[in-house]
């Protein structure tokens, strides 16, 4: 069990272990930067790293691994500390293991607290000495080492041996064991294990009120199907705690997948009243506005996701093409060609941009009544789609709602032949996405062909469970080698997670019976990398690469190595 003479002997070993570390500094101003990197000289660290701007941080952690970032609050482009690590952990450029401070002023302190979503590790309140920046530093390195075993083994993929390391945890370190027992239950949840996790959070709540926990009861409800349920727990959460910021989001997903609309919207827009610097969410209020046709309240949401993207690695064409569409349906032709041109500077170059360029300047053309050139631009527009397709080996290159976007501009100038195959794409890799349905539904109705969109919509759930229930079936009969190969197939045919995540767990299964085949580990790997890259967070796609990882394990495999076949 943990003792205090065993914390303090740990602690001044992280003292002494701080002049290992590698430190990134952020700060707009150099004579900032320059106090702290002598102040941390003092400290006996030298491996210091200086940055003045967001552009400049990506730069150096695509660059360089660090323990410690230490963020002034305020940054040179509007933008702040937080967002910033929002932004890291989104794109997984700053590991878990990675202690992340932010500075800041007494003044603003609070207000930086209050609407935290991504916590850091620790707030440092200006002036502090360097006493207390090593101690600080120290106590935020000794969680870090507590909890390293979690971190490792998530990062590997093996979520069962994490749940064991989170419970150790709780056994020996008391004090972290909230940490651990939150980490428990999203792992719990992500291996599908929500009946565990329910009552890991219903025992937290019958002890205390703990935010976190309450929320991860309402996403058990949403996840087992619950829906009021779950709406009432996260309505229950905003009451009681009107800044857990999250709980506003979860609602809004409730809602939307209730279709919910208007009260969607609602739930999103208090948030964003709270913490109006939140791209991810602004972005959600704009998608939701346009739906809900409040025009004006999706043209301040794109805008200001616009402006505080510009540069960020968080940047999207779909940002630039939704504030577009937002124009033309204003009709403000001319504001949408000036976000064009915007477009077209800022992705100079790629042709990812050129191609949203291309599909946006088609519908503008259209809504002006230049059929002819509204045509030529959807010409050129498939001629680019097609060649991104076969540079990047995928039927549907770049983001899914440009090709829908592409599919309507299709639509508008009569090919119909041509968007019908690209709208039957996006809905078979994402049939079980409801915000990309209700994106192709819409331009289904938007331009009056409302029943054919439903009857495709019907045929393709039809077709993906057929493929579905055929792989299912053989394994049932028993011949796994038989359903590993209709899994394969019905995968490379329609790469939507649910086949993709399929037929690596059946890969998996079968190497678990008949031993390990480096060939079919290498089809395994390259199924669970695009089922994560279409969904990082889906609980499928987690549980299905810790089954893979279990069986190379069995076999003497280390999980770098089966990650690399």
């Amino acid at each position: 069990m943990d003792s205090s003479a065993n914390t303090a002997d740990l602690l001044m070993a992280m003292q002494a272990d701080l002049q290992k570390q590698r430190v990134l500094i952020i700060d707009r101003h150099p004579p900032a930067r320059e106090s702290l990197r002598l102040m941390l000289a003092n400290l006996g660290i030298t491996q210091v790293h200086g940055a003045g701007s967001s552009a400049e941080v990506l730069r150096q952690v695509r660059n360089h691994r660090f323990d410690i970032v230490l963020s002034d609050y305020l940054l040179e482009d509007g933008r702040d500390g937080q967002q910033l690590l929002e932004e890291l952990r989104h794109n997984h450029l700053l590991p878990l293991s990675s202690v992340y401070m932010i500075v800041t002023s007494e003044r603003s302190y609070h207000n930086v607290v209050s609407l935290a979503e991504l916590t850091p590790d620790d707030y440092l309140i200006k002036p502090f000495t360097a006493d207390l920046l090593q101690t600080r530093l120290a106590k935020a390195l000794y969680k870090k080492h507590i909890l390293k075993p979690i971190y490792t083994h998530m990062a590997r993929g093996a979520l069962e041996p994490a749940i064991q390391a989170c419970d150790q945890v709780v056994l020996e370190y008391p004090v972290f064991q909230l940490d651990a027992q939150r980490f428990k239950g999203e792992l719990l949840q992500a291996l599908g294990r929500l009946d565990e996790a329910e009552g890991l959070y219903q025992g937290l709540l019958s002890l205390k009120a703990i935010p976190w926990a309450k929320m991860g009861l309402a996403m058990v409800a949403r996840s087992q199907g619950r829906l009021e349920e779950a709406e009432r727990l996260a309505q229950e959460l905003i009451e009681e705690n009107p800044d857990f910021l999250s709980a506003y989001d979860f609602l809004s997903l409730v809602r939307e997948s209730q279709g919910h609309l208007v009260e969607a919207q609602q739930a999103l827009q208090e948030a964003a009243l709270r913490a109006p610097h939140n791209t991810l969410r602004q972005r959600l209020v704009g998608d939701l506005a346009l739906q809900n046709n409040e025009l004006d309240v999706a043209e301040r949401a794109f805008s200001k996701v616009l402006e505080r993207h510009r540069g960020s690695s968080l940047r999207s064409v779909d940002d630039y093409t939704s504030l577009s569409k937002v124009q033309l349906e204003k009709g403000n032709i001319n504001a949408a060609r000036e976000v064009i041109r915007n477009l077209r500077r800022d992705w100079r170059g790629e042709k990812q941009g050129e191609l949203a360029a291309l599909v946006m300047e088609s519908l503008a053309f259209q809504k002006e009544g230049d059929k002819e050139r509204a045509g030529q631009a959807v010409e050129q527009a498939l001629k680019l789609h097609q060649e991104l397709a076969a540079e990047q080996d995928t039927l549907l290159p770049g983001s899914k709602r440009l090709a829908v976007d592409l599919a309507h501009a299709c639509m508008e100038t009569g090919k119909d032949e041509e968007a019908h195959q690209l709208l039957r794409q996006v809905a078979t890799e994402h049939h079980d996405d409801f915000r990309v349905i209700s994106h192709i539904e819409g331009v289904f109705e938007k331009t009056g062909q409302s029943e054919v969109g439903r009857a495709m919509l019907e045929e393709v759930g039809a077709e993906i469970i057929h493929l579905n229930n055929q792989g299912v079936l053989a394994a049932r009969d028993g011949d796994i080698k038989a359903s590993v190969d209709m899994l394969m197939s019905a995968a490379d045919r329609v790469p939507n997670v649910q086949f993709l995540v399929n037929a690596a767990r059946a890969i998996s299964t079968l190497m678990d019976q008949q031993g390990w085949n480096v060939d079919l580990a290498a089809r395994a790997t390259d199924y669970l990398k695009r089922a994560q890259a279409k969904a990082p967070r889906n609980p499928r796609v987690l549980a299905a690469r810790d089954i893979y990882n279990q069986v190379a394990r069995k076999y003497g495999i280390s999980a770098q190595d089966a990650e690399n076949v």
